[in-house]
């Protein structure tokens, strides 16, 4: 009954602070960047009111994301630094309490916000980001259309032959492209262009109507010319993963991801940027629970029950941490270096410090 008391006790000591890390942190994201795009907005392009505060609310929850580990790790920092200043974590192990039992319910805390951030990071900032950036381009700048659906362009490879299939709009919901023009380059040389008023997705392939077929030649430029009522052309990409190509991989849910490497996979392009990015959808919610396992045993040290040290101390982690991502994101995304590995390798490094510090603290 007594380790009941004990847990309710560590988690009453992380509630306030992780609330007040969540707000603190988003505050200094709003600040440092949202604030002065805001201004811009409003001086800029004169947006509205409304616009401008839509758009900030669906821009909310990608940067709540990121400030959930800030968060988890400031609350353990405070929580046991408290603690331990106060001299009650020795007088729980007087007490036959093991450290690692003193520090299980932060550790369980860690892991449930962690995933709840991948959920959170799965089914609410992918369409809220998606939903910003069209108020931003429909509403703020005052483009007709969202881009997506606008300046269409489609990248395919078969064989030696490149293909740019280019759309003036598109409409996923008929399957239609008009003002359609498709470069075709063999050895990095233009050798075909045809163009057409449509293209219209048909029994699962693409037919153009009213078009041109200019073959090109290196001399004369255009070395002939033929005109044809209906052509079948060959682009096997569906109306829906054209439309996964015009959103950028952090828009994307996982599902549209994986849709998007296979189109890409399809076309022997390269994948290692999507990867990133999917396997990022789990390592920065999994730095929650990460930095669970860092903070305990860093808040406790008795030099360290200030709030204004563990504030300190959470900043100096977040950098180092951040800044290892960066770099190894950076190579992931390029290939360099396996995506996995790109997008993890800023938590493994700081769950081995976590471990090796909780053993050095249980002694």
């Amino acid at each position: 009954m007594h380790l009941r008391l004990l847990d309710k006790y560590v988690l009453k000591e992380l509630l306030y602070p992780f609330i007040f890390g969540v707000a603190s942190f988003s505050s200094i994201f709003i600040a440092s960047s949202m604030l002065f795009k805001i201004v811009k907005y409003m001086t800029t392009y004169g947006a509205s009111g409304s616009s401008v505060a839509r758009m900030f609310l669906y821009s909310l929850p990608e940067v709540i994301n990121y400030t959930f580990p800030m968060a988890v790790l400031l609350a353990t920092l405070m929580a046991f630094g408290k603690l331990s200043g106060s001299s009650e974590i020795i007088a729980m192990k007087s007490g036959g309490v093991s450290y690692y039992r003193i520090v299980a319910p932060v550790v369980i805390v860690g892991f449930i916000v962690s995933m709840f951030s991948v959920i959170w990071a799965e089914k609410v900032v992918p369409p809220s980001k998606f939903e910003a950036k069209r108020i931003l381009e429909m509403e703020i700048k005052g483009d007709a259309k969202p881009k997506t659906q606008e300046h269409v362009v489609i990248k395919t490879l078969s064989g030696g032959t490149q293909r740019v299939t280019y759309a003036r709009t598109f409409d996923e919901k008929t399957g239609i492209m008009r003002n359609v023009t498709i470069e075709e380059f063999t050895k990095n040389r233009l050798s075909r262009i045809q163009t057409a008023k449509t293209a219209r997705w048909e029994g699962n392939k693409w037919v153009l109507r009213d078009g041109n077929i200019f073959t090109m030649d290196d001399k004369e430029g255009i070395a002939s010319k033929a005109v044809f009522k209906s052509q079948v052309i060959p682009l096997r990409t569906t109306p829906r993963e054209i439309s996964w190509e015009q959103k950028d991989a952090d828009e994307m849910t996982l599902g549209e991801l994986r849709g998007y490497i296979r189109v890409l996979e399809r076309q022997k392009l390269p994948t290692a940027q999507c990867w990133t990015e999917i396997f990022m959808r789990f390592a920065i919610p999994l730095a929650s629970f990460v930095f669970a396992l860092l903070g305990a045993p860093l808040g406790t040290q008795r030099q360290r029950s200030g709030s204004s040290i563990g504030l300190g101390i959470s900043v100096i982690v977040i950098f180092v941490y951040y800044g290892i991502m960066a770099f190894t994101t950076g190579l992931g995304k390029g290939g360099v270096i396996p995506p996995i590995l790109g997008a993890m390798a800023s938590n493994i490094v700081c769950l081995i410090a976590g471990i090796v510090m909780l053993r050095k603290a249980d002694y």
